[in-house]
């Protein structure tokens, strides 16, 4: 029995204890990265697969006989064909919640950022525009306390109720939950119309679908309160980037971090990065990706094979 896995350097580069991955998967080979056209023969002759973004569709699935476990290093499994293993009786597991306090620290640091405008005022101290004040300090930019401020989150699961706790407990702002679109309301929670509407801070933890694609779209941002701030750290279809680069350049939106965009890399470019947009932080999916965090999904990957091996179904899709 061979093991791979396929596109490693997807977690980390260096630094991460893989002891525990060697010891469950045997015969394992750690390939930095495959290219997609690669991957049929790249898993050729293995037993046990991993991977976290490479596709695995029908037709590979299908020309690889001795396949027989695809362990995700992630909890998407959308880029795998998951009806082919199943008939073809490969085993597919992922890896869930692992990455909890990773994402809340990425949310609170971008939150604190740019609510005390930290980008704008390190920069005026660095180039000159402090020393050419006449005080002792600088007010260009509006600081606001968060103490009291309403904080909405759209996807109440593991990740957006975590968030809600540390900025309960930690900054005193007021939560508010919305519904789940399309789905059955919840007594206690808001549609999302009337959470954008009374939110001061709107963070996006939920699936996308062909329901919540786009979902924050220009008139969602006409409904949001003109300095409310928009967090995204789930999916980059969530949001229509144009619409939201829009609002950021005039004014009817107080600032945005936006962690995932719909296409990753952004080789072609993205409406965020255009220079003049005020209040933005955009970041390269980065806010899952603690040392400890990684650490973490590489021991559940070692789990899951481990668990396998030994004919049980621990963390199983398939």
């Amino acid at each position: 029995m061979r093991s791979v896995f396929l596109d490693f350097a997807t977690l980390g580069s260096g630094d991460l204890e893989t002891t525990r991955l060697e010891t469950a998967a045997p015969n394992l080979t750690l390939l930095q990265a495959t290219p997609q056209h690669q991957v049929l023969e790249r898993i050729a002759g293995h037993a046990i697969v991993m991977t976290n973004k490479l596709r695995l569709d029908r037709a590979i699935i299908e020309a690889s006989p001795e396949l027989r476990l695809i362990a995700v290093s992630a909890t998407g499994t959308n880029n795998l064909d998951l009806e082919a293993a199943r008939e073809r009786g490969v085993a597919v597991c992922n890896v869930t919640d692992y990455c909890t306090p990773s994402v809340v620290q990425h949310v609170l640091g971008v939150l604190l950022s740019l609510t005390h405008r930290l980008p704008e005022y390190s920069r005026e101290a660095c180039n000159g525009t402090w020393a050419k004040g006449p005080r002792f300090t600088l007010l260009n930019h509006r600081i606001r306390e968060l103490r009291g401020l309403t904080l909405g989150v759209i996807g109440w699961g593991v990740l957006g109720q975590a968030v809600a706790r540390a900025c309960e407990s930690a900054l005193e702002m007021r939560i508010v939950v919305a519904n789940r679109l399309g789905g059955t309301p919840i007594e206690g929670r808001l549609d999302l119309d009337d959470l954008l509407h009374c939110s001061d801070v709107v963070t996006l933890h939920c699936p996308l679908t062909p329901v919540t694609t786009n979902m924050i779209d220009e008139r969602r941002f006409v409904l949001m309160k003109s300095d409310a701030i928009l967090i995204n750290t789930a999916r980059g279809g969530l949001v229509d980037l144009g619409a939201l680069a829009t609002a950021l350049r005039n004014r009817r939106l107080g600032g945005a971090a936006i962690d995932v965009l719909p296409v990753e890399p952004p080789a072609d470019g993205s409406p965020l990065f255009a220079p003049d947009l005020p209040n933005l932080i955009v970041t390269p999916h980065t806010a899952w990706a603690a040392v400890e965090s990684r650490q973490r999904c590489l021991d559940e990957v070692a789990a899951n094979v481990a668990d396998w091996r030994a004919g049980g179904t621990r963390r199983r899709v398939v």
